[in-house]
């Protein structure tokens, strides 16, 4: 969004250096910044007001400093994060129509996009990029959504109890989406019951004008209906308002599906790969009807969908050999489900590159093992990276990404054979992907 250098001012309570200009949204990254935004540094494990003289140097046309004033346009103020907070909450009071908060353990990142796709069809639609999904995210979502947005989708991720609570205080959704419930940060809030309670914070927040999208096929997502008196919407393959009928995958594990819905009812051929994004699209079909879009520029949207880096992209190299990239991230429950699409895939063998599932509490151990098996029973090979837990040995259990290609490699990888590559975000598995595609 557009914002005069005094209006900044006006929002983060700052002071103004230099001369009057305008931004046009705000990046916290010097190495990304665009033309004409605002830089705002952000002190964590660097202090980013090191990066000012750089990103003035790439086209900011103003910066938000706690520290010196440096050369170009500065606004003061006593700290840049809360600053970008406060021109998060400014930019949330410019959009009108429906702010479409979505949180939940698995998911949430692919149900945003493809809401996203489905609403751009018929309105002017600002998504949260990749998964910023934090309280750095989130105003950097608003703030960054184009003046005229009519419809804007944000990710919300929480790290402990009231974190999606400030969120919302931060957005004011409208619209809240709860995906799945599971066994992911289970280190921060001990028990699924402790999840649900954080992710519930979202539904609990909603205006009694608003509309909760729930899963109904999840009992403690069902049940967030009991902490809201907004309009509640169900979705779900067994069950719920929107739900989906008649499933057929075809060769790269595309979904097509009958939707049914109060709004009506079409065909859907969703364009990304795995079954389990149907309950993604559904989800994002409920949230796209609940506020105004017809259901036949839902399904083209849902077709037209693509998610972000690292999830559930299929690509077939030169020699035949196919690459699932599921590598963004990791738990339980979606790697039973990239495990299971890998075995949908038509062709010879079946490997699965893995690392570490973070971040999953005392059980953390019995859930790599579990997933060992699980590969057995669907007659996949696991190469492990760095994950001692699952119980491989040499030479599939390996050291490093270069190692684990070395083991495909010797392995014979030919055309129809069929990689898998997924782990939680701190493992670094893009790098397989990378030279996967590079060989």
């Amino acid at each position: 969004m557009r914002f005069t250098t005094a209006e900044v001012a006006d929002a983060t309570g700052g002071e103004v250096f230099g001369r009057d200009g305008e931004v046009d949204g705000a990046s916290i990254d010097s190495r990304t910044v665009h033309a004409g935004q605002l830089f705002v540094p952000i002190v964590a494990e660097r202090d980013g007001h090191q990066f000012i003289g750089s990103a003035v140097g790439r086209g900011a046309s103003v910066y938000l400093t706690s520290g010196p004033i440096e050369a170009g346009t500065a606004i003061l103020v006593p700290d840049t994060a809360a600053a970008l907070t406060d021109l998060g909450r400014a930019a949330r009071a410019r959009i009108t129509g429906p702010v479409v908060g979505i949180t939940g353990s698995v998911g949430k990142t692919s149900l945003k996009d493809l809401l996203a796709s489905a609403s751009s069809t018929t309105w002017r639609t600002a998504a949260s990029v990749g998964s910023f999904n934090n309280e750095l995210g989130v105003p950097l979502t608003l703030a960054n959504a184009p003046d005229g947005t009519e419809v804007a989708v944000v990710e919300m991720g929480a790290r402990g109890k009231g974190h999606i609570r400030l969120l919302c205080d931060i957005a004011r959704p409208t619209v809240g989406v709860v995906t799945v419930v599971a066994g992911a940060h289970l280190e921060q809030f001990g028990s699924l019951e402790g999840v649900a309670a954080a992710k519930s914070e979202l539904i609990a927040s909603l205006p009694s004008t608003g509309t909760a999208v729930l899963n109904a096929d999840d009992p403690l997502v069902a049940a967030m209906a009991d902490v809201t008196e907004a309009t509640i919407v169900q979705f779900g393959r067994r069950g719920g308002d929107v739900r989906a009928e008649n499933i057929t995958l075809d060769d790269d594990v595309r979904a097509t599906f009958d939707l049914v819905s109060p709004w009506g009812s079409t065909v859907v051929h969703l364009g990304v790969a795995g079954e389990h994004q149907v309950v993604n699209a559904l989800g994002a079909a409920a949230a796209a009807l609940s506020f105004g879009t017809p259901v036949e520029a839902v399904a083209e949207g849902l077709a037209q969908g693509q998610l972000s880096p690292g999830r559930m992209d299929l690509t077939t190299r030169a020699d035949g050999v196919r690459v699932l990239d599921d590598s963004y991230n990791a738990n339980p429950t979606s790697m039973l489900a990239a495990l299971d699409a890998l075995t949908r895939l038509d062709g010879g063998r079946r490997f699965a590159v893995v690392g570490t599932m973070a971040e999953l509490g005392d059980g953390a151990a019995a859930a790599h093992r579990a997933i060992a098996a699980a590969a057995r029973e669907r007659d996949i090979t696991l190469v492990t990276v760095a994950e001692p837990r699952y119980g491989q040995s040499a030479p599939l259990a390996v050291d490093s990404p270069a190692d684990a290609l070395d083991a495909l490699v010797g392995a014979g990888l030919t055309a129809g054979d069929a990689v898998l590559v997924k782990a939680s975000r701190s493992a670094g598995l893009e790098r397989v992907v990378a030279l996967l595609l590079a060989g």
